[in-house]
């Protein structure tokens, strides 16, 4: 995603007052999105989220834009409490940050910062996302991550101390009780059931690789009865007018296709009902990631009783249980893919879901962020 011309410096409001309800007011780049969202309290008490401003002109079907609260002007002309930034700051120069910086420095307002990516999966180098941490990072008057990992990495780098507050559900808590249901229906059927392995093939991404993985995939497949190994790919990169198009790839699953040892199913990007249902159909989920961080897709496969097959690069076995093989940048050890399949069949590894304890964490990530709050706002309310 680039940033539009018509957002960069752009004044896109005048000043908003502050809501008369003595809550801290919030503003949270991004707003709407579902791990934000599910930072708040069920009942929606807890701190005002400012919504996340429209640039001019922007279309309004568009689903994403540039942050606009990102640009100093927004900073210097709107009300709020405390700026809490998540992510969305790709586009932007470390200059640009250091200007948001200094606006917040100016107007007396703490920023607290979430790392969620210690390496930025969209860029093959990591040089750009350092950089901008490095910005961020220390101006930070509080810092959040989501695992313990991540916060160890983060003081052995920066010298800082993060939060650590666990990723909230990303699934709605009603789907993950139907969802829950019928995987307990399942679970005592007969063992005959097929076991549904899925390996999804999404934009591509940089820290995406699925390559090497596919025939790795398809051999232990094939010996494992009742195993089915599915493939879902979008349409972007598996057909040859997308835009991201992936001749190499796209001709491999055709292949394994033509021979049966591929359920291979190309579509556009799903919609969330669509996604949940086509996850919580899944045994397992293999994530072909080579680097990363932390992972909302491992958390929805959580949320739905799918079980995670995840790489031993970034921090995916400190946010829950998950099976892990060992794939990074330098190498894919083929052979812990093998055993984490093998023992996916042997156990049928999905993870009961405990949609009580998902609420439970909800209500007590949504205290840490309040707590943090009123820490760098001086205790105000």
């Amino acid at each position: 995603m680039t940033t539009s011309d018509m957002t960069t410096g752009a004044r896109t409001a005048p000043s908003v007052s502050r809501p008369r309800t003595g809550r801290l007011v919030i503003a949270s780049v991004p707003a709407n999105h579902a791990y934000v969202r599910h930072l708040a309290p069920e009942d929606g008490s807890g701190p005002v989220r400012l919504p996340d401003p429209t640039p001019p002109g922007a279309a309004t079907t568009q689903q994403w834009w540039p942050p606009v609260m990102l640009d100093a002007a927004w900073v210097e002309d709107h009300d709020f409490d405390v700026f809490h930034l998540h992510f969305g700051f790709d586009a932007r120069s470390p200059a640009d940050l250091e200007e948001l910086v200094a606006a917040l420095r100016r107007r007396g307002k703490p920023l607290v910062f979430t790392v969620h990516d210690l390496r930025n999966p969209h860029h093959l180098d990591r040089e750009a996302h350092d950089r901008h941490l490095d910005v961020l990072v220390p101006a930070a008057d509080a810092l959040i991550t989501l695992t313990k990992g991540a916060a160890a990495e983060i003081r052995a780098r920066w010298g800082r101390e993060a939060v650590v507050v666990p990723h909230p559900h990303v699934v709605p808590l009603d789907v993950m009780r139907r969802a829950a249901a019928v995987r307990g229906v399942l679970g005592r059927e007969p063992r005959h059931r097929e076991l549904r392995i899925g390996l999804h093939v999404k934009s591509l991404r940089a820290g995406m690789h699925p390559h090497p993985l596919l025939p790795v995939l398809v051999d232990a497949v094939r010996d494992l009865p009742g195993a089915v190994l599915q493939v879902n790919g979008h349409r972007d990169v598996l057909l040859p007018d997308g835009s991201r198009y992936d001749a190499e790839l796209a001709a491999a699953l055709q292949h394994h296709a033509a021979r049966g040892e591929v359920d291979l199913r190309i579509h556009d990007f799903l919609d969330d009902d669509a996604l949940w249902a086509y996850l919580a159909d899944l045994d397992v989920s293999v994530l072909p990631y080579r680097f990363g961080t932390h992972s909302g897709w491992l958390e929805a496969c959580r949320d739905l009783g799918t079980a995670v097959i995840a790489p031993s690069c970034g921090y995916y076995a400190d946010q829950g249980p998950v099976l892990t093989y060992e794939h990074d940048e330098d190498h894919l050890d083929a052979a812990s893919l093998v055993a984490a399949v093998r023992e996916v069949h042997a156990n049928h590894a999905a993870v009961p879901i405990d949609v009580d304890a998902r609420r439970r964490q909800r209500a007590q990530v949504a205290t840490a962020h309040a707590r943090v709050y009123d820490s760098v706002a001086g205790g105000r309310r």
